[in-house]
């Protein structure tokens, strides 16, 4: 791609959304919708990503158009930020690359009743416990074993498996999407490969922009909502963000090599075969769909886990049972998934796949999916930043639905490669480096930590600044890292 040709062909739709049209490129069936701002637009411009999402707009069955989000940089197949719906009464298709590899990595957001001045004379010595206690890191294995037939449960039930064990409770269900639980899943349908690479990784971080950070609620925008979600200024919480780990991503790998000719087969032509997707209704593609959601039950309960542990740190340090520290989930989001959904298309109601890779379901008031004591104020939307800045509690609003099949921001999206990353980190101490901010952070490595220093992000604020203006999702509260787990 050309970039002053490409910008050329730009057509910007209002101050926070620009067209790609479809005769951008023969062959796409739909247009490309970017949403983002004048400022950001030129970093946007700087990889591929853009033209990942023409490239998505030639997917059978594809609606209204080809969507990414303002966190949009280049991903495998579809763009991080990209989102799209597909309509298997039209030949709508299923695509693992509009997952992503790490099915259903996602974030949670815990909420207690310290405040800030509560935790700082223990703060060091806080997040070197969670540091000891929580598995971080590449191929890492954790606390919980499981054996074939529990993981079996875990695949097809997600964390009520975990309930039954005391390892959840009935309101930790209740505040995830989905309720931790998409129907469908097939643990059959996960290679043995899968499960021995998920066997022993439950409750465990990973690596790369996998974190657990203790974070202070630093800015109320919206104080109804905020309260309704039982936040405050200066309380303290836990934010989580950890996928699917080895399991997730062998299930991706799977997918692909068994959907490496079905384009082919069912005469369906992409211009990257990256986008290597089958028709839903497929055998191929009902194959993909049910490890797809038995991946993303794992992914569930490796952050209902992920929380426990860190339950129990908060206790052990502070010398209160988490429930007398009221450590309550907020709610738990995902944002690599494809879900079937309900939407008005064109005036018509649809049942359609809504893939989502980095992009993060934001429905608003009044929707049923939206637990009941939300459903006034619309869904918590949880968007973390990088480690030295912020992260967002926004709400999901109707502009989603009129505009991204119910759909928001995922974070702060990357504005660096990891070896652009290390290289701007050399020589440098990032950890000294956020101590200085007030940011006591841990890794299993110095790469791990220069790889994900804070400018090799784009600024949060800017993201969510669009996704406020375009009413996709409002701003509730703003949230600034103190302690930081890093992979």
């Amino acid at each position: 791609m050309d970039k002053e040709s490409f910008r050329g062909s730009l057509e910007q739709v209002d101050a926070t959304c620009w067209r790609i049209p479809k005769s951008y490129k023969p062959g796409m069936r739909v247009d490309g919708l970017i949403f983002t701002n004048e400022r950001m637009l030129p970093q946007l411009l700087k990889d591929q990503a853009p033209e990942q999402v023409a490239n998505a707009a030639f997917l059978p069955g594809i609606q209204h158009a080809s969507l990414a989000m303002p966190d949009i940089h280049w991903g495998y197949g579809f763009c991080i930020g990209g989102v799209c719906a597909t309509d298997p009464e039209e030949g709508g298709v299923i695509s693992p690359g509009g997952v992503g590899y790490d099915v259903n990595c996602g974030v949670r957001l815990v909420r207690s009743n310290l405040r800030y001045n509560d935790v700082k004379p223990q703060l060091r010595p806080l997040v070197e416990a969670l540091f000891r206690t929580v598995p971080a890191g590449v191929g890492r294995s954790g606390h919980y074993k499981f054996d074939k037939k529990e993981l079996a449960h875990l695949l097809g039930e997600g964390p009520r498996y975990l309930r039954d064990r005391d390892l959840a409770t009935q309101s930790d269900l209740e505040y995830t999407e989905a309720e931790g639980r998409l129907v469908g899943a097939d643990p059959e349908c996960v290679s043995d490969h899968a499960l021995n690479r998920g066997a022993e990784q439950c409750g465990t971080l990973g690596s790369g922009n996998h974190f657990m950070e203790v974070q202070v609620v630093d800015e109320v925008f919206d104080e109804k909502t905020a309260a309704v979600f039982g936040l405050e200024k200066d309380m303290v919480c836990v934010m989580i963000h950890s996928g699917s780990r080895g399991l997730g991503y062998q299930v991706c790998d799977d997918a692909l090599l068994s959907l490496r000719d079905a384009p082919r087969k069912y005469g369906i032509e992409l211009p990257d075969r990256q986008l290597a997707c089958a028709p839903v209704d497929s055998p191929e593609g009902k194959k993909y769909i049910a490890a797809m959601r038995a991946a993303a039950n794992f992914a569930w309960c490796n952050r209902q886990l992920l929380m426990q542990q860190a339950r129990e740190v908060f206790a052990t340090v502070f010398g209160r049972s988490w429930q007398e520290l009221q450590m309550n989930l907020v709610y738990d989001v995902c944002h690599n998934i494809a879900k079937f959904e309900e939407h008005t298309i064109g005036g018509k109601l649809k049942k359609v796949w809504v893939h989502r890779k980095g992009a993060t379901r934001a429905f608003p008031p009044g929707h049923p999916e939206v637990p009941a004591l939300y459903r006034k104020v619309g869904q918590p939307v949880l968007i973390p930043g990088d480690m030295g800045r912020a992260s967002w509690v926004l709400a999901g609003m109707q502009g989603s639905m009129d505009k991204t099949f119910g759909t928001t921001c995922h974070g702060a999206g990357r504005a660096m490669s990891r070896t652009a990353s290390l290289k701007h980190a050399a020589g440098r101490h990032i950890d000294k480096e956020l101590e200085a901010l007030g940011i006591i952070a841990r890794s299993q490595s110095k790469k791990g930590l220069a790889e994900e220093q804070p400018a090799a992000y784009k600024n949060v604020d800017d993201v969510v600044e669009v996704v406020h203006e375009a009413g996709l999702s409002r701003k509730v509260a703003r949230m600034r890292p103190i302690g930081v787990i890093k992979g």
